[in-house]
């Protein structure tokens, strides 16, 4: 994008919603996702993001033993709950599910995007896929997704693509306002990935950053909660903490993208374009 200085016009309201997944039953985690788009709407959002895999739960065994009745495809009957709450509610969803890529077949952890009309927009593919997800037989997507919501350009991830700055800061130098992330970050170490890694990431890029992650038990792990929205200063906005299910849904602000840009340029300060330097190093 050519100008990293364009603000949307007016306030964006989202929301990162959690809900205990049933494990493999796809009917009923589509039904609990329609749930959580109304709920959200009821508090005025504009889009919800759900976790990684919620469509399933984060079954990866089940799913690879069985790809054609576990991954969700753009056209999937199974999705027409999920596509009347949101044309009904006038909100839009980012769902987690598995998918195949019908070029290669290789299997993808993804984050479907149904729009306000509830019909499909966009999908993006996990491009940091953790070692047991690439053991299990999931491939790496090949390229970031940017959407557009009333102005506002919001960059998807995945989990572990959190965990790589260079992630969020190409959706930030593609214009992004805000970082939307699906995840399932587990009790214990995942906590403490949680508390760090998001602030991190709205403070590096001076965007909003929104985590939503799983709130109980999903395949090997039980989600932690704390889906949650941080200020483009780092600063935390709404957290779900552990209700369940549960909402964090917050206003994002032109004048706080703003004022935070203003204060820390670091989308256009000039050393954005400094050369890669040799290093120098010393025995001491």
């Amino acid at each position: 994008m050519d100008d990293l200085h364009a603000l949307p016009a007016a306030p964006l309201t989202v929301a990162a919603g959690q809900a205990a997944c049933a494990g493999l039953d796809v009917a009923a985690d589509v039904a609990a996702a329609a749930d959580l788009v109304r709920r959200a709407a009821d508090q005025g959002a504009d889009l919800l993001v759900l976790p990684e895999l919620f469509l399933t739960g984060y079954e990866l065994p089940g799913i690879v033993a069985d790809p054609t009745t576990y991954t969700l495809s753009p056209a999937d009957a199974r999705l027409d709950p999920l596509a009347t709450a949101c044309a009904e509610t006038r909100t839009a969803v980012v769902a987690g599910a598995p998918t195949c890529d019908p070029d290669t077949g290789e299997l993808r952890i993804s984050a479907m995007v149904l729009g306000r009309d509830g019909r499909f927009a966009a999908q993006y593919d996990k491009q940091h896929v953790t070692p047991s997800e690439r053991a299990a037989g999931f491939g790496a997507g090949t390229r970031g997704c940017t959407i557009a919501v009333d102005g506002w350009r919001l960059g998807l991830g995945i989990c572990w693509d959190s965990g790589f700055p260079e992630h969020a800061r190409a959706a930030a130098l593609d214009g992004c306002h805000a970082y939307l992330v699906g995840a399932m970050f587990g009790r214990g170490s995942g906590e403490r990935q949680r508390a760090t890694v998001f602030p991190a990431r709205a403070l590096d890029n001076t965007t909003y950053v929104l985590l939503a992650n799983h709130s109980g038990p999903s395949g090997p792990y039980h989600g932690c909660g704390g889906s949650a929205i941080w200020n483009p200063d780092g600063t935390l906005l709404a957290d779900a903490g552990t209700a369940e299910p549960g909402l964090a849904t917050a206003s994002l602000r032109p004048d706080v993208l703003a004022r935070a840009r203003a204060e820390e340029p670091v989308l256009v300060d000039p050393s954005l374009t400094a050369p890669v330097c040799p290093r120098v190093g010393a025995d001491v």
